[in-house]
């Protein structure tokens, strides 16, 4: 096998999944083949002459997927970069840069060594497991970073997805290498194979194509929301996050939320939604009523009988004794701390509610495993001071308005998490409010690619998702995951819409990641085959 011939098509593979990637339009079906040219090469290394055949695998899936991840989540380098010196930032950047290609890269790299000693059937029943249980590997450890989970792609074509009330974007992610392994051996049967066998893999992988897509078409067209409307806003204030924190008063900021929320606001709002960190000053949640900040926002509110407001900021809660795991001790007073970032609701009421973000990010919101990369903490503190610091919340939460509205509170990259989100949805939560702050990359596509992986969020379980962003993009999205209304970037607005409220929940809602989960036991047992083959082999005597 010509090395250069595998690395043409590592490189193919790499740029088809990036056209089909968000925010390209119209491409995403280039996801259902895109894989082909890397499955072409891993074979032709199979069955050549070459050395090593194991670690050539391994090293042309890598270039597949460390181009394809680099080239969509490049904007991640920019959100770190502005604050931080560049050997920082690379080595923070090298964590969803490499880190989700390596999985991927295993999960191809196992699917060869157990070719190696099983059937066709069952070696590709490896790699769709192998492949999933690494993307939930990457959802679920101290090093989460779930961007590029393959299900996320038909967020570009959310018409082709409507069956993720039943399944989750693991459900796409498991069509997507059906597809790409159907295609792929309609494509060596066209070259090798005569007559009616020369087409029968074609027609198999026409099915495996158009099947899910019909079924989601019709749905997207039948679905019907049931009426039952509340007027909602949500504010872009466009306030430039590195002018947030003393760049521009507290007063200013809080001067120019209550003025675009008033712009649009009308008697019968039942809820106002400002962005992650709106409020630009720590508060301490046990004494929360008596700051300057929730007297003006308790002055707004009033002028809105039944209306709420959620509002992102960061907080602070203290203890007597440690305790979570995540609590310091301040050396001056004795006591023990946790910051927040949070979510707070406010009504015309002494009621107050606090949410706490609980998807932190990896290096720049809390150190993952912090036992065992302690000595990694003078390096990550670079990243603003609070990485191991931030504290969470085990579980999700319901905000309650007075009227009895629930809505599930969703802060920024927590808005990947499928599952998380539907446990809220669950205990009650009738739609889903996003409050992020996209600023920090700028004006590149990783904005997009968070606002429409939202809309399947929306299809997950059927709730209308309303998405307040600082610097932008806010908006309306519908239970189908049309986009209703939206903000453009780096705009001050503010935006309003009757949304429907739903009570019914999904089969995703109610059962959450189970293809993941299932497929990561299948996985390990699939796994376990490659050693205990290799042992057979190796002591099964010589005649």
């Amino acid at each position: 096998m010509n090395s250069k011939h595998t690395i043409s098509l590592a490189l193919l593979s790499a740029f088809l999944m990036w056209l089909a990637w968000p925010p390209i339009p119209y491409t995403t079906p280039i996801l259902l083949i895109g894989l082909v040219p890397l499955l072409i090469a891993i074979d032709k290394i199979k069955f050549s002459e070459t050395l090593k055949k194991g670690k050539q695998v391994f090293l042309t899936a890598g270039i597949t997927f460390l181009v394809w991840n680099t080239s969509c989540i490049y904007w991640v380098y920019n959100a770190i970069s502005a604050d931080n010196n560049a050997v920082v930032s690379f080595l923070v950047s090298l964590i969803p840069f490499g880190l989700g290609a390596l999985l991927m890269t295993f999960a191809f790299w196992l699917y060869y060594r157990l070719s190696l000693y099983v059937t066709k059937k069952l070696a590709y029943a490896g790699l769709i497991s192998f492949y999933i249980a690494m993307e939930y590997l990457h959802q679920t450890w101290d090093l989460s970073f779930p961007w590029m989970t393959l299900g996320n792609g038909f967020s570009g074509m959310h018409q082709l997805a409507q069956w993720y009330e039943y399944t989750g974007v693991y459900g796409g992610s498991l069509w997507i290498l059906l597809s790409n392994i159907f295609a792929f051996e309609a494509f060596k049967a066209f070259k090798t194979q005569k007559g009616y066998f020369k087409y029968r893999q074609s027609l198999l992988w026409a099915l495996i194509v158009i099947l899910p897509a019909a079924f989601s078409l019709i749905r997207y067209k039948s679905y019907k929301e049931k009426i039952n409307p509340v007027n909602v806003v949500v504010v872009q204030p466009n306030i430039d996050p590195y002018q947030k924190f003393g760049g521009i008063s507290a007063a200013e900021q809080l001067k120019v939320l209550t003025q675009l929320s008033d712009s649009v606001g009308q008697p019968n709002t039942e809820y106002f939604f400002w962005p992650e960190t709106a409020l630009p000053t720590y508060n301490d949640e046990e004494h929360i009523r008596s700051s300057v900040e929730f007297s003006v926002l308790q002055q707004f509110i009033r002028k809105y009988p039944n209306g709420s407001l959620v509002t992102g900021l960061e907080s602070v809660k203290t203890y007597n004794e440690p305790e979570t795991i995540s609590a310091k001790l301040d050396p001056n007073s004795g006591v023990y701390y946790d910051n927040f970032n949070a979510a707070m609701q406010v009504e015309n009421s002494a009621d107050v509610q606090f949410y706490h973000k609980s998807k932190l990010v990896p290096g720049v919101e809390k150190l993952p495993f912090p036992t065992a990369l302690a000595f990694l903490k003078p390096v990550f503190a670079q990243l603003g001071g609070t990485v191991g610091g931030w504290g969470w919340q085990e579980k999700p939460s319901v905000f309650y308005s007075y009227s009895g509205i629930g809505v599930a509170p969703v802060i920024c990259y927590e808005s990947l998490w499928g599952d998380w989100i539907g446990q809220s949805v669950k205990a009650g939560a009738q739609f889903i409010a996003i409050i992020t702050n996209d600023g920090w990359w700028g004006n590149t596509s990783g904005k997009d690619q968070h606002f429409m992986y939202a809309k399947l969020r929306a299809i997950e379980n059927r709730r209308w998702v309303v998405r307040s962003a600082n610097t932008g993009i806010s908006g309306f999205i519908d239970q189908k995951g049309d986009v209703v209304k939206r903000s453009e970037w780096w705009i001050r607005t503010a935006l309003k819409a009757d949304i429907n409220l739903n009570d019914e929940l999904s089969f995703y809602t109610k059962s959450g990641d189970l293809i993941a989960k299932a497929l990561s036991i299948i996985a390990i047992v699939l796994a376990l085959i490659i050693p205990f083959k290799r042992w057979i082999k190796k002591t099964r005597p010589t005649i």
